[in-house]
């Protein structure tokens, strides 16, 4: 008796691709959360402060702090209880802290609002792994495609979450940005449900954990020249990107802006950020993942270039679309890197070592970029990312001659 099977079948990336689909969804709206936190995070913090605003960014600083704690944790709670029920379970750290800061700033409370920010990248946190859930299906040609495929949700999230900020943000009149929060807690709310479609396989064993600790160890692991250089990219693309984005808000405003504008600006951005996922993965199955890693750095060198020409409105806009374009050149192409680095029983401990490592310096930049901005200006702000660029490309090139000059085989 001959069994027929069916196109979904016979296709060993089915599940893998009904699962992206998902995620991608998903991620417009669990990712439209960030853009509001923060277009609104740094101008609150500025608002809520007296005459010294060199701590205007520590709101978004807890944001980034809340990613980078939540990624270990968030890496073994998906492995307890699968990646399903984990990303649902982000998706309410997002809703309380969206509560929190919108409770916060009706009382104006500059530290319980941080501490709303930092449940916000808590909830992230789980967001980021998306892209890791995705690429852990299928096969490996598929595996750039796969984190493409999700992180297109984030052109979503880009209008979804600027449009929601620049609608709701007056609806609590006199206090400011309030309303937004507020508003933003329906987005996690319908991202639940979204999520609640997945279909993962079951969460591991006892005895399958206990060979997931049979792996190498991580000092192995992240000691490779492979592992180091696409961490060291991946933070390089991120950090800045986080860095230039943080401080622009401010820096549109202070130069008269207004900010609708510069809401609008941080959506280009985000926009920019995730456009390019329609292509990047066959970009990087067509010329590899080097090439588009460096041409996300040097477009990120642009950027900068593009912000030292002047503070006009068309300087911070377009630089804002380099930044996003950059980034996601240059973010997609280093995970993917990542991606061949460890073993099927080791993903989530360097994955998770990974996220801590990048959301780590993220969260550093985008609390130093406050200081910068604050001390020296706009100008300065675009100036350290040249150096940043060039050591990353540096130790890429590296990286690539060596590997070329050992043997074949």
């Amino acid at each position: 008796m001959t069994v027929s099977m069916s196109p979904a079948s016979a296709d060993p990336n089915a599940n893998a691709k009904r699962n992206a689909l998902i995620l991608s969804v998903a991620l417009a709206f669990n990712g439209a959360g960030p853009p509001i936190a923060i277009a609104f995070g740094g101008l609150a913090g500025f608002y809520m402060l007296g005459a010294d605003k060199s701590l205007a960014t520590a709101p978004v600083t807890g944001y980034s702090l809340g990613v980078a704690t939540a990624t270990l944790p968030a890496a073994m709670l998906m492995g307890r209880i699968g990646r399903r029920y984990g990303f649902m379970t982000g998706a309410l750290g997002t809703l309380f802290g969206m509560a929190i800061c919108g409770w916060a700033l009706t009382m104006l409370n500059f530290w319980l609002f941080a501490i709303g920010m930092m449940l916000i990248g808590v909830g992230n946190a789980f967001v980021h792994q998306y892209r890791f859930a995705a690429a852990d299906q299928g096969n490996d040609a598929f595996k750039p495609k796969a984190i493409s495929w999700v992180l297109v949700g984030g052109i979503g999230a880009a209008i979804i979450g600027p449009q929601l900020a620049i609608g709701a943000k007056d609806l609590m009149l006199p206090v400011q940005f309030a309303g937004a929060f507020f508003a933003g807690m329906g987005l996690p709310v319908i991202g639940i449900l979204i999520l609640s479609f997945l279909k993962f396989d079951a969460p591991m064993s006892r005895a399958e954990q206990k060979l997931a600790g049979t792996g190498r160890p991580i000092t192995e692991i992240i000691t490779q020249p492979r592992f180091m250089v696409s961490v060291l990219c991946a933070v390089g693309s991120y950090a800045l990107m986080s860095f230039v984005m943080t401080g622009a808000p401010l820096a549109m405003v202070g130069c008269g802006i207004s900010i609708e504008n510069a809401t609008l600006g941080i959506q280009w951005h985000v926009i920019a950020m995730f456009a390019p996922s329609f292509f990047t993965g066959n970009l990087i199955v067509r010329f590899g993942k080097e090439k588009i890693v460096i041409a996300g750095l040097l477009i990120l060198a642009a950027c900068a270039s593009v912000g030292l020409l002047g503070l006009e409105l068309w300087n911070f806009w377009l630089g804002l679309v380099l930044l996003g374009i950059g980034w996601n050149f240059g973010f997609i192409g280093a995970t993917t890197m990542l991606t061949e680095t460890y073993r099927p029983e080791e993903k989530s401990k360097a994955q998770g070592a990974n996220d801590f490592l990048l959301f780590g310096c993220v969260a550093f930049a985008s609390l130093m970029s406050g200081q910068v901005l604050n001390a020296w200006g706009w100008d300065a702000v675009n100036m350290v990312v040249f150096p940043v660029v060039a050591v990353c490309l540096v130790s890429l090139c590296l990286l690539v001659w060596s590997q070329r000059r050992k043997p074949t085989p």
